[in-house]
């Protein structure tokens, strides 16, 4: 090959050698590109855990998904929607509608989810809530207690002027849910519902101290702020008494998201994990982070895989 043959391919070679390693590096990239939709949470594991679980789930429709935890409570997540920071994060269905709404009076789980969509601030929608969730105050009774003890609050109401009841007052586990108000979100609700009116109420500053109290015997009864399943040993010396009526509001996990940040199939998806998740699998899976020191988005995945989500 002459000397002017040779440059002559070097120059024809140099275009296609360029192209090459931009279709190359495009390739490599895609992966990458396109929007990337964060999910928030607040400071709890139950917070980041829901947080986890929709960013897997959105993850396996071909979304690039991320996290952004301990973002503070529900006016900054709400504010994080409005400046575009996140494009979804996760709430409880009754404690959303009594902050966003203190006039409202809806307690039963269709009338709840019917207020929440109407009292979202403009630009903010939910979807699906997760109907498995029931994370609701409960009222709790020793394990140890007589077998002929009442499992409803249906049929407790009779009986409550002799009984004496204890309400925790302090901080609950998710720091996104408000302390109880003894009189407005038990004492009145379970005499309006029940017509329960206890003969005694005890306010205490956390959990620990009413077990001790219901170990004891100093109260029949105890109101925690959620289900027992969320304390740190799953609350083994407690049982639970049914609220059938709903005296207290329904309260299921749901996903709260900027209007139109997801496609009609990611919103199938999130509704997908609200058929699946159950207060008893939330529960395990937030000991699993908070008390074991597991990884959140490895339990969300381990979650995601056992139901072919």
């Amino acid at each position: 090959m002459s000397a002017a043959t040779a440059s002559l391919a070097r120059r024809l070679t140099r275009p296609l050698l360029v192209i090459l390693v931009a279709a190359v590096a495009v390739a490599c990239g895609s992966k990458d590109s396109g929007p990337v939709l964060t999910v928030g949470a607040g400071d709890s594991a139950e917070s980041m855990m829901i947080a986890e679980i929709y960013a897997g789930a959105l993850a396996r429709t071909g979304a690039h998904t991320r996290t952004k935890d301990r973002m503070g409570q529900r006016p900054d997540l709400l504010a994080g929607l409005d400046s575009d920071t996140i494009a979804l994060f996760g709430d409880v269905s009754g404690d959303l509608l009594s902050a966003l709404d203190s006039t409202a009076t809806a307690t039963k789980p269709d009338a709840v989810n019917a207020a929440v969509s109407k009292a979202l601030p403009e630009g903010v929608v939910d979807s699906d809530p997760a109907d498995g969730t029931d994370l609701r105050p409960t009222v709790v009774a020793a394990a140890s207690r007589n077998p002929d003890y009442p499992t409803s609050l249906k049929d407790l109401g009779p009986r409550c002027e002799g009984l004496t009841v204890g309400i925790t007052t302090g901080p609950p586990l998710d720091s996104l849910r408000a302390p109880l108000d003894p009189q407005r979100d038990v004492l009145t609700p379970l005499r309006s519902v029940y017509h329960c009116e206890f003969a005694h109420s005890i306010t205490y500053s956390n959990d620990a101290d009413l077990r001790k109290a219901l170990s004891d015997g100093e109260i029949q009864l105890g109101v925690l702020a959620g289900p027992p399943a969320f304390l740190p040993d799953g609350g083994v010396d407690l049982t639970s008494l049914a609220d059938p009526d709903y005296a207290f509001r329904a309260a299921s996990v749901l996903p709260v998201m900027r209007k139109a940040a997801l496609t009609d199939q990611q919103i199938r998806k999130l509704n997908y994990v609200a058929g699946e998740l159950t207060t008893t699998e939330l529960a395990d899976m937030i000991h699993q982070v908070r008390d074991q020191g597991a990884v959140p988005a490895s339990v969300a995945r381990d979650w995601l895989d056992a139901h072919s989500l």
